[in-house]
């Protein structure tokens, strides 16, 4: 399997890291930045394209690892070639293009996978495992939140301009608009506030949604760009008719259970020590070669990816808004 990446920044770099561990062959890189491109290629051996057709004619997987608002055209270009593809979250930067973007990929016969990366963290998945095996019975509350420094106000710097990222809401806020719907399942109403500042001493980007979900689960959800760097810190609460999950990622201890007595097996906490942990985006990029070459399942498909950028858009237009937003209204 040849694998070509769009893009060389951050999230290009771990891609690139994490298609080491699997049998597939890292064919070549382009980006709009060239020096970040050669940089990436040198280190792994692979070539440097100078436009997107040539590097579509030497691969079968395009990792698409590109600012968001350039998903869609990539995209399509790729279920054009039928090559199969994997997309960085989130999945477009609108419903519309989302949308083009599931069917050119249906139409072609080409996978569309999403990188929705918590949902392979340990600390998550192990989550959601007990949540599924009934530890805690019914879910019905979620908290979650991601907390993080806000991206620097350097020039070309597209995550703060809202018309190409969708802001905090659709950058970082969708990792837990997806996990919640993961745990809970699918969303009817959201209702969410922001308060953004542009003060350039003290920048401040922070956010609160409520999710309903059709099971009558709600789900809280907080994220910030508020905090000095270098922080990043990250919560799980799952609240059921039969116990708790909590986990903070500044703790040291594995996941938290605090159950009510029931027959049974306890669930399994322990999660791999520090020097064993596999890198999260190894373990996503594994289980999606596995599934591009062999059709083994994955824990996230398009249509995941959809429901979140459906939810994250939901978010932005009630906190601009001030109203609650059906997500069936959104379709009509």
């Amino acid at each position: 399997m040849r694998v070509g990446i769009v893009g060389a920044g951050f999230m290009g770099a771990m891609h690139a890291a994490s298609w080491q561990e699997t049998p597939a062959a890292l064919t070549g890189i382009f980006a709009e930045t060239p020096v970040e491109a050669a940089r990436l290629a040198e280190k792994y051996n692979a070539r440097v394209f100078e436009n997107y057709a040539a590097l579509l004619d030497a691969v079968d997987v395009v990792d698409v690892c590109a600012p968001t608002h350039l998903h869609h055209e990539f995209v399509l270009q790729a279920a054009a070639a039928r090559k199969h593809i994997i997309c960085e979250k989130p999945l477009a930067r609108t419903l519309a293009q989302g949308r083009a973007m599931l069917r050119a990929c249906n139409d072609a016969g080409v996978q569309l996978l999403v990188a929705h990366v918590v949902r392979f963290f340990p600390e998550y998945a192990r989550a959601k495992q007990n949540v599924a095996q009934g530890y805690i019975g019914k879910p019905a509350v979620i908290r979650l939140a991601r907390e993080s420094q806000r991206p620097q106000k350097a020039v070309g710097n597209w995550f703060l301009d809202f018309e190409k990222s969708g802001g905090m809401a659709l950058d970082l806020m969708i990792h837990d608009f997806d996990y919640a719907r993961w745990i809970a399942g699918d969303v009817e109403t959201v209702l969410a506030k922001s308060i953004v500042a542009e003060n350039p001493d003290a920048p401040l980007d922070y956010g609160l949604a409520i999710l309903k979900h059709t099971n009558g689960a709600l789900s809280h959800i907080v994220g910030a760009w508020a905090y000095p760097p270098p922080t990043f810190r990250t919560s799980i609460e799952i609240a059921g008719d039969a116990g708790l999950i909590e986990w903070k990622s500044a703790d040291t201890a594995p996941l938290e259970f605090f159950l009510h007595q029931r027959a049974g097996v306890l669930p399994e906490v322990g999660l791999p020590s520090s020097p064993l942990r596999e890198n999260p985006y190894t373990t996503q990029l594994k289980e999606f070669y596995d599934a591009l070459a062999h059709g083994a399942p994955t824990r996230v498909t398009a249509a995941d990816g959809f429901a979140a950028l459906e939810i994250a858009l939901a978010a932005i237009e009630s906190a601009q808004t001030g109203k609650p937003i059906s997500l069936a209204a959104m379709r009509a």
